[in-house]
């Protein structure tokens, strides 16, 4: 089997998970989207409102800027990511994720990360960080930082785009300038990889 097949298999159960109150009220599914691979994946937060009706993850314009953002470096969720979330369903009005919601869809991250074992991981926001590690500090502090992940592989933090287009400013130390340096650091990367 390969990774779609495996993938499959993981993305069914996840549509008929029941296992938390979110089940209830969405409208889809999010489970992945971008190429299934052992190199690059990005773990988001959570599904929003675009996200639940599409069932894709990263649709709005968090993920248009978040497709900018790859595309400036040759990177493209068509050929090189794959992009999923911490949890599978949206919480209401966008809220962050309860601890309860995220220990019911641990099972389905947990699964993805080991069909893939892949060699980057990018933590994109806080609840993404948190949900992966355990750091006394938050996104601000830890983004740009390479830090041991599962199966040997290297993590990084970065900004959520949502984030960035909340911070306009482009001048050198902006969350816009930092994310253009932590991008150019995964394509280093991401290049030297096998």
């Amino acid at each position: 089997m390969n990774f779609e097949e495996h993938l499959n298999k993981v993305k069914e159960k996840c549509e008929c998970c029941q296992k938390c109150p979110l089940s209830k009220t969405r409208t889809n599914v999010v489970f992945s989207d971008g190429v299934p691979n052992n190199k690059l994946v990005l773990i988001g937060e959570a599904p929003g409102y675009y996200e639940d009706k599409e069932g894709l993850p990263f649709v709005g314009r968090a993920g248009q800027l978040l497709d900018k953002i790859l595309n400036s470096v040759g990177l493209s969720r068509k050929k090189d990511i794959y992009i999923m979330n911490t949890i599978k369903c949206r919480p209401p009005e966008n809220r962050d994720p309860e601890p309860s919601e995220k220990e019911a869809c641990r099972e389905f991250l947990d699964a993805q990360l080991d069909i893939l074992r892949p060699k980057i991981i990018l933590l994109c926001g806080n609840v993404a960080l948190k949900s992966m590690l355990n750091l006394p500090y938050g996104i601000t502090k830890a983004r740009g930082n390479w830090f041991e992940g599962p199966y040997g592989s290297k993590m990084m933090p970065i900004y959520h785009p949502s984030y960035l287009l909340r911070n306009d400013s482009r001048e050198k130390g902006s969350p816009k300038w930092q994310m253009w340096q932590d991008i150019k650091e995964i394509k280093r990367v991401y290049e030297e990889i096998k």
